[in-house]
């Protein structure tokens, strides 16, 4: 049996980490390794190219480290720096170029970045490949929690009848749209029934579909194998691309796929990402819906419906129940407010003792 789209995606990055630390010292590659049993392949190519650019920005910009080749700057390098390094590191993220393109990170992509790279200095102190981590000394940007931004119940609507019926496309759109909206509309309605990653939607078999118990398996992040179950509304039409798609010879090395392209290839992230875009911008153009966005307006959906804050989080498939609650405090807020008057203290219209037939007794 061939192996899964999740184990061949899992192939390719590991090759592309391999390139990646073909360039950097061996003590890097040496770091990987320690930390391959807990990350993903995805997760240590981010790592590489934040070591990477980061040993860039040294060599650029830090006197001690001018002339050397990333590959070149070695562990005593490392203790050379303090940490008004790192902040000058940090404000430089903010805005500049490289190889004639203009970059800038905001304070999320900045903490993540400094995540990064304390997970990495921590690791070669712990290892005692470099004497003191200064880094941790270095303040965490401060983030400010953003709103949630995800689709009401009559956005889904119009959205989902958008995908259906076309409306407010350019030409180009408007001369697709018939030959890709029984597909579109089952790709949308499917994830915003199930609340699957995008990752987790392309790498759907058909192999992986049972339309009869209206389940999908998918690879969660990690690696691990999951069932998610979906709507009756879902499966109709996810039936009704079937029969579209049994009409449709996939590309060479596709066969298995279950959302095909124009190209008869497996959908790309990329390509998802343009279909939720080209029909949201009509039915929400103050929202920026992704598919990401689809998700969050699933584990909304559920957690009113429910209460249930631990079915959100094994349905999302988040390990732990606590970044489910952080994504949906807001509604435990409001929750808490629409419940305040369910417990009384005193039943209405309960007789008042005092001045009563108690009192008259004495």
């Amino acid at each position: 049996m061939p192996d899964s789209y999740a184990k061949e995606l899992s192939k390719k990055h590991i090759q592309k980490l391999r390139g990646l630390i073909s360039d950097l010292p061996p003590y890097v590659a040496q770091f990987m390794r320690g930390i391959e049993q807990t990350t993903q392949p995805r997760t240590r190519i981010g790592y590489a190219y934040d070591i990477k650019y980061f040993f860039e920005y040294l060599i650029q910009n830090v006197d001690h480290f001018s002339g050397k080749t990333t590959k070149e700057i070695t562990c005593s390098d490392l203790d050379t720096l303090a940490v008004f390094d790192f902040e000058n590191w940090l404000d430089y993220l903010s805005y500049y170029t490289r190889d004639g393109r203009e970059y800038t990170n905001d304070l999320m992509s900045k903490k993540r970045k400094l995540c990064a790279l304390r997970t990495f200095f921590t690791y070669l102190y712990k290892n005692e490949l470099i004497k003191d981590n200064v880094i941790i000394k270095v303040s965490m940007p401060k983030i400010h929690e953003k709103n949630i931004i995800r689709m009401e119940s009559n956005e889904v609507a119009d959205f989902l009848d958008n995908v259906e019926y076309g409306t407010k496309m350019t030409d180009r759109q408007a001369k697709f749209h018939e030959k890709e909206k029984t597909r579109d509309l089952a790709l949308l309605s499917l994830m915003l029934s199930t609340g699957i990653r995008v990752s987790e939607c392309v790498g759907l078999n058909l192999n992986d579909l049972d339309l009869d118990n209206t389940m999908i398996r998918v690879t969660r992040k990690g690696g691990k194998e999951d069932t998610v179950y979906f709507s009756d509304e879902a499966a109709s039409l996810v039936a009704d691309y079937l029969e579209q798609r049994k009409k449709i010879v996939p590309a060479d090395g596709h066969e298995q796929a279950l959302f095909l392209s124009g190209q008869r290839k497996r959908l790309s992230v990329r390509s998802i990402e343009y279909i939720v875009k080209k029909y949201a911008r009509v039915t929400t153009p103050l929202k920026h819906i992704t598919p990401h966005k689809l998700r969050s307006t699933y584990g909304t959906a559920l957690y009113q419906e429910t209460g249930d804050i631990y079915l959100v989080a094994n349905v999302l498939g988040h390990k732990d129940v606590n970044t489910t609650r952080k994504h949906y405090a807001e509604m435990d807020e409001n929750s808490k407010r629409l419940n305040r008057n369910k417990v009384s203290l005193r039943k209405e219209n309960e007789p008042n003792n005092s001045g009563g037939e108690n009192d008259k007794k004495h």
